[in-house]
């Protein structure tokens, strides 16, 4: 739900005011109902929630960004608790580890320039502390799995693939981190923000 919550805050943050279809038409053009599980019917119950819940306000307005047709459409922009909850879920999917949750860390980065360079370099050395630190585990859980004469030996390999996708993870961290040091991508606060930062949809015609 976190992921969810961040991609469907973030998209609307794009466009807003913005009507459900732009904002499902933008997601679907990432591929979300790949790596984010998130179908078209979830994008839709979503912004009722996150409008139940305060975090977007609604207006009906036959003028949305993206609209075709006649008729009133209802749309949606978020709210001051609304731009808090969408910077505290990109600052929880930068920050934090959620190894099973891959698709928290890939919503993060959709959204990443938001945040300061300084910022985003900051979090992912901490992510890749908390990385090292979740290696180190591999081993021990390994050892106990082998120490319980009732565990199925081939349990070991639930750990052991595990850390690879760590390791992984590890590398791509060093990697970006170089990256955005040597002033790859745009963030919040820098004077240059180039057009191919957005979305395609949302680039100037």
């Amino acid at each position: 739900m976190s992921t969810t919550r961040l991609l469907v805050l973030g998209a609307v943050r794009i466009f807003q005011p913005a009507h459900g279809y732009l904002v499902r038409r933008e997601l679907t053009s990432w591929q979300v109902d790949g790596w984010a599980n998130l179908n078209p019917g979830s994008i839709y119950n979503a912004l009722r929630t996150l409008a139940r819940d305060g975090l977007l306000e609604e207006a009906e307005s036959d003028g949305a960004a993206g609209s075709t047709g006649s008729g009133a459409r209802v749309t949606y922009r978020l709210t001051p608790d609304g731009e808090s909850e969408f910077l505290r879920l990109v600052r929880d999917a930068l920050w934090k580890l959620h190894p099973f949750e891959p698709s928290r860390l890939a919503a993060g980065i959709s959204f990443w320039y938001v945040l300061s360079r300084d910022e985003v370099l900051a979090a992912l050395a901490a992510r890749r502390a908390q990385l090292d630190a979740e290696l180190s585990g591999i081993g021990y859980a390994v050892d106990d799995v082998r120490q319980h004469a009732v565990t199925p030996d081939h349990v070991v390999e639930h750990f052991l693939l595990h850390g690879h996708k760590l390791r992984g993870e590890s590398d791509w961290v060093d990697e970006v981190r170089r990256r955005i040091a040597e002033g790859a991508y745009a963030f919040a606060g820098e004077d240059a923000f180039p057009a191919n930062a957005l979305p395609a949809s949302s680039s100037p015609k």
